[in-house]
């Protein structure tokens, strides 16, 4: 039952002179802003999953993602379709404040066909290192791992996808990286200066196209890379103090075929 006085009357025949239509428009504006609430609250979703509690994974979706947060106004004119509906691609995002810079997630900072970003360290010294071994020709994913490390003199206390976004490069232009929409698991980040976390992680050795970016996730046949020397970088949204801070870190040489 309508709870806005405005638009309750809209509809109520009594109310309406004769001749008077309904203005469409105000309708379906007051009922976005009614919505706003929950769809803010979709994108905060992973400042929920603290100590291994599952969250729903919005990997391989592109909007940005507020620092902070966002405030409704904004919300109203940037987070949402037309329609009404939550526009896809909050990555791990923090609670969000009003007037928020945005950027965009980790997993979609190195897009298909493009340079790979070059993105300054983290503030809070934290770097994400990634080990793959080498792999044969044709291989269907290749596993490996990232290690988290804090490099600064402070310790640092939050929390991360357990899952890094890993790019797959040559030359400095983007062959593959992670994509598709998945489940994730927050994880603690408590780390004393000098200590690291390692996450398992893993690529797949094929080459995408700026069309593989608009689906929902990259279809299962896309073309094998060809033998020769690729590199690897990671990087993670990791949350610290109700701000999303993207890590990254240095880029390893691995060889296929």
């Amino acid at each position: 039952m309508a709870t806005d006085p405005n638009i309750r009357d809209l509809f109520r025949a009594e109310s309406l002179p004769a001749g008077r239509g309904i203005d469409t428009a105000t309708v379906i504006r007051r009922s976005k802003r009614r919505r706003l609430p929950a769809q803010v609250g979709v994108g905060g979703v992973f400042t929920l999953a603290i100590g291994g509690v599952a969250l729903a994974g919005v990997q391989g979706f592109g909007s940005a993602i507020p620092i902070s947060t966002v405030s409704s106004d904004s919300a109203d004119s940037g987070a949402t379709t037309e329609s009404g509906a939550v526009d896809p691609g909050a990555g791990p995002v923090a609670p969000a404040q009003e007037g928020a810079a945005k950027r965009a997630p980790a997993d979609r900072i190195n897009l298909c066909g493009g340079t790979v970003a070059e993105v300054a360290p983290s503030a809070t010294g934290l770097v994400l290192t990634p080990a793959f071994p080498d792999a044969v020709a044709g291989a269907s994913s290749v596993e490996g791992t990232v290690t988290l490390s804090n490099t600064g003199s402070e310790s640092v206390a939050g929390y991360t996808s357990a899952s890094p976004a890993i790019t797959l490069s040559q030359n400095g232009v983007v062959l593959w990286h992670s994509n598709g929409p998945t489940i994730q698991v927050a994880s603690d980040v408590m780390l004393a200066p000098g200590e690291s976390i390692e996450f398992p992680a893993s690529f797949t050795p094929v080459v995408c196209t700026v069309d593989d970016d608009l689906a929902e996730s990259f279809a299962a046949d896309l073309p094998p890379v060809q033998p020769g020397e690729y590199q690897v970088s990671a990087a993670a949204d990791v949350v610290i103090d109700g701000n999303a801070e993207l890590v990254t870190g240095p880029q390893q040489s691995v060889r296929i075929g």
